[in-house]
């Protein structure tokens, strides 16, 4: 007997509009291998994810920058299809923020985690989030939010140059714009630049006392926390390669249990009073060996399925058995199980491993999606690539015209030859 309630599908919700997000694809498998029908609202049109055996269904997702109420005729538009309620997951932070405030409106079409509408959104900005972290005493890195450009510019100086620029809603940036949610900025007039762009931006600039990066240094912990407040499931692990290196998603992870992640953890969750899925960013200080939460994500992880124990419970499982009020299995962590993604780290997907080992993309069972990632990330790196060579040859600009030279004699040509040595 299936430990599921299988007459309540799931819904998976992303508004980003990434191909390349195995996290959505890690949902579809872990639910869709429970026997959970999974419905899809995403832009799968260029992405392997539609591939999968476990997909029931793909509906179009809202447009970028939709406001709540677009999104809420999407959902509702779903939901009529599927006549049942549902179990509703976002895969990324505007969808999450979106899902909460939407709470009321969705059910009962919806089952979703019961929690104060705000509290998502509130833990996503990056700048609410630092105020969190001293509420909670929780380590966060020393965190600024000028109120012009000249005071970012001084505001760079005060905190030590090299800086952590972010802005402190990072899914309101928009399409195209060139902005990143995040980047390391090195002089005042950097600061005073970026400054200047916080309309185009749509939310406040932050600037953070440097961490810098290291081995051993960067950290992540997932979880669901249930209806009784109660952390399961997940777990803490290490990042061995971000992509792009350095400050970026996890390429290569290793669940390593660290009690003292886990406890920060569970101070921030309580002092919020969160509830549902998480996935938080830790990085700690070489130097006083403290760890620093830089980000809390209202949704899972890509790299969720790193945490599948022993019962084969993860967290967007238990998300699922927690809201059809089915027991959570007991499993036993899986210590040193590696995550990969292929495309971001070949080399280490094809080395053996002796604890185990997820991949983002290929599946025995689904075999098609990883088929389909390799000859969308050809395509992909091919245009990257002759794009590249495209701008380099703007700027070098046109060739020099050729010189024409009049050899009255022998000697003359022999001369300009050794001359051009």
């Amino acid at each position: 007997m299936s430990l599921f309630d299988t007459r309540i599908p799931a819904v998976l919700l992303r508004i980003d509009r990434n191909p390349f997000h195995h996290g959505t694809l890690g949902a579809v498998r872990s639910l869709g291998r429970a026997g959970v029908e999974v419905h899809v609202v995403a832009d799968c049109a260029a992405s392997p994810v539609r591939h999968s055996r476990f997909v029931t269904r793909v509906h179009p997702p809202p447009p970028p920058g939709a406001a709540p109420a677009e999104i809420a005729r999407v959902l509702r538009r779903v939901a009529a299809g599927i006549a049942r309620p549902a179990v509703l997951i976002p895969m990324d932070d505007a969808g999450a923020v979106a899902v909460s405030r939407l709470g009321a409106e969705l059910s009962p079409a919806y089952l979703l985690p019961q929690q104060a509408r705000s509290l998502p959104e509130r833990v996503a900005d990056k700048a609410e989030l630092a105020g969190i972290c001293a509420a909670a005493g929780v380590p966060h890195p020393r965190t600024l939010v000028p109120a012009g450009a000249s005071e970012a510019a001084a505001d760079a100086w005060r905190l030590g140059l090299p800086v952590v620029a972010k802005w402190s809603r990072p899914w309101l940036l928009p399409p195209g714009s060139g902005l990143r949610s995040t980047v390391v900025i090195r002089s005042a007039q950097q600061a005073r630049e970026l400054y200047a762009r916080t309309a185009e931006a749509g939310s406040e600039l932050l600037l953070q006392a440097f961490l810098p990066p290291g081995p051993d240094l960067d950290w992540f912990c997932h979880g669901y926390v249930n209806r009784a407040g109660v952390l399961r499931a997940g777990g803490t692990g290490a990042k061995h390669l971000s992509w792009p290196r350095g400050a970026g998603l996890t390429a290569v992870g290793r669940w390593t249990p660290d009690p003292q992640v886990r406890a920060l953890a569970e101070a921030v969750v309580a002092h919020v009073g969160y509830r549902g899925i998480l996935d938080l960013d830790f990085r700690r200080c070489a130097t006083t060996g403290q760890y620093h939460l830089l980000d809390f994500n209202p949704r899972p992880g890509a790299q969720f399925r790193l945490f599948t124990d022993t019962a084969e419970l993860d967290v967007v499982r238990a998300l699922h058995l927690d809201l059809t009020h089915r027991p959570l299995p007991e499993g036993s962590p899986r210590a040193g199980r590696l995550f990969v993604v292929e495309n971001y780290a070949p080399m280490t997907a094809l080395r053996p491993t002796r604890h185990g080992r997820e991949a983002a993309w290929y599946a025995k069972d689904d075999r098609a999606p990883g088929r389909a990632m390799w000859a969308l990330w050809t395509r992909h790196v091919s245009r990257r690539v002759l794009d590249r060579l495209l701008r380099l040859g703007k700027r070098s600009g046109p060739p020099p015209e050729a010189r024409v030279v009049r050899q009255a004699t022998a000697r003359v040509a022999d001369d300009e030859k050794a001359g051009s040595h």
